[in-house]
């Protein structure tokens, strides 16, 4: 059940449970100050507890690399998946997202959003 729904800038924002779910627009260049944006979300819901991210890609946009880095740092973030239909999407996100990340477990890529919840759940 989603608890908060936000509509922002750059795309929406939905929380379930201990998940931030962010569906980014098309078209859209997702960057540090977006992100930022996200990260804090995170930490305003959820305080000092652990969370996971889902990446809903049903639309096409642009990463700025920098925005991997920033999200790894962050402390209370344990999980990160990335959910899409997207063959090329998911390689990408497998291949190149991932390496990102200190702890190569807690990046996953899912064809559902039901799989990348489960997923989640198990990991925090």
């Amino acid at each position: 059940m989603i608890t908060e729904f936000m509509e922002l800038e750059f795309g929406q924002v939905r929380i379930f449970q201990n998940i931030l779910i962010a569906e980014l627009n098309e078209g859209v260049l997702f960057n540090a100050n977006n992100n930022s944006e996200l990260l804090k979300i995170g930490h305003e819901v959820f305080k000092n507890r652990p969370y996971g991210y889902i990446s809903l890609r049903k639309n096409s946009y642009a990463v700025d690399p920098l925005v991997y880095r920033e999200a790894a740092l962050a402390e209370n973030l344990k999980a990160i998946a990335v959910v899409s239909e997207n063959e090329l999407i998911k390689l990408n996100a497998h291949n190149v997202e991932r390496q990102f990340y200190k702890d190569s477990g807690s990046f996953e890529v899912f064809d559902s959003l039901e799989e990348a919840i489960n997923w989640i759940q198990f990991r925090i």
